[in-house]
């Protein structure tokens, strides 16, 4: 049994110290007149079988049933109302801790329209916080622990705040790197408060926030599996395998690639190619609908195009075709509308179509 309590303090509080048990390893045996001293900036918890009861402030407490009421009755109630009694203080550290650093050990994640749908981000810098609701803070923190120091709860405070910078991310809307810090500089300030909604559950409260502009972060694509919910990582997944249908497609050259190549290969595809690179910020699904509409109109021409070509119902014979070594300005200029239907149904290269048309184009310059 530990020796009975008369008189105690904590005075030598370590830097980055938050919360000291008295006396180490527990099980101090109190009695009603004991004296628990505490000093500014400090409270004073009385716990008992896993509950905390009573919180001291600053001062000189003789403990009485006037004053720790909480205690008074269970000890009443376990003891008979007899003295000593066992019972655990901690000694809670209440000033702020002016330069805590946090940074993104892991990028936060944001939705945008444009590429991907995601873009990675990574930023640092410090705050200031401090103990609130000292009660509140030893139930969640300091609970069986000699001392409780910043550095053991330090990891948790980053992984909340980051966590709420991601939400207030997400909520904010914001689709480019310029829109994330500008909302950063708000929480910085008045969404402030909405952060500390949930430091507070937990007897604590940021008093100050710093940040570094955000920066960029490249990563393979799948990274992003450990980094973004798993409805984004399909969502990425899905985008993934649609921008490389539309670049596989713009790099089709001519339309050699039949009529599916010259509408979404040529056209599309490169529009794709382009919003890659100066990162527009039109949606990816908007692209998809102006791939299937160009394809449809390219269908719709190509029907057209041969049904002005095909003889009416009523001919009895088919003109006669384009003679394959032409003499007059009438057959080369048959020659050259042939080219433009074999050019228009894939059956010939973009490259074979041109130095062709220059070639009979020069022939029927020459019989001007």
């Amino acid at each position: 049994m530990a020796r009975i309590i008369d008189v105690i303090s904590h005075t030598q509080v370590a830097e980055e110290e938050l919360a000291y048990r008295a006396p180490p390893g527990g099980n101090g045996d109190w009695r009603m007149g004991s004296q628990v001293i505490v000093n500014e900036a400090q409270a004073a918890v009385f716990v008992r079988g896993g509950k905390a009861l009573d919180v001291l402030g600053p001062g000189r407490h003789t403990l009485s049933v006037a004053n720790i009421p909480g205690l008074a009755s269970l000890v009443g109630l376990v003891t008979g109302g007899r003295t000593p009694f066992t019972a655990d203080l901690y000694f809670v550290n209440l000033r702020m801790m002016p330069q805590v650093g946090w940074g993104t050990s892991k990028p936060i994640y944001l939705r945008t329209s444009a590429g991907l749908g995601v873009m990675l981000l990574r930023t640092h810098g410090v705050l200031g916080m401090q103990v609130a609701d000292p009660m509140m803070f030893v139930m969640h923190y300091a609970m069986n622990r000699d001392v409780t120091r910043l550095s053991d709860i330090k990891n948790r405070i980053q992984t909340m705040l980051l966590g709420e910078i991601n939400n207030l991310m997400l909520k904010s809307g914001a689709q480019d790197i310029m829109e994330a810090n500008a909302v950063l500089d708000e929480i910085e300030g008045a969404m402030l408060v909405e952060v500390n909604d949930k430091f507070l559950q937990l007897g604590l409260r940021i008093n100050a926030f710093e940040a570094n502009p955000f920066d960029t972060v490249n990563v393979p694509i799948e990274e992003l599996r450990d980094i973004v919910p798993l409805e984004v990582w399909l969502e990425v997944l899905e985008r993934q395998k649609r921008l490389d249908i539309g670049m596989a497609a713009a790099q089709n050259e001519g339309l050699g690639g039949g009529l599916a190549a010259a509408g979404v290969g040529l056209g599309v595809g490169q529009q794709v190619g382009a919003a890659l690179g100066q990162q527009q910020s039109a949606d990816v699904s908007a692209l998809q609908q102006q791939m299937m509409q160009q394809q449809q109109m390219m269908q719709q021409m190509m029907q057209q195009m041969m049904q002005q070509n095909q003889p009416p119902a009523s001919a009895t014979a088919a003109p006669a075709a384009a003679p394959t070594n032409p003499q007059t300005k009438e057959n080369i200029q048959a020659l050259i509308d042939g080219l433009d239907m074999k050019l228009a149904m894939g059956q010939i290269s973009e490259n074979v179509y041109n130095q062709l048309v220059r070639k009979w184009q020069e022939r029927l310059a020459q019989l001007d």
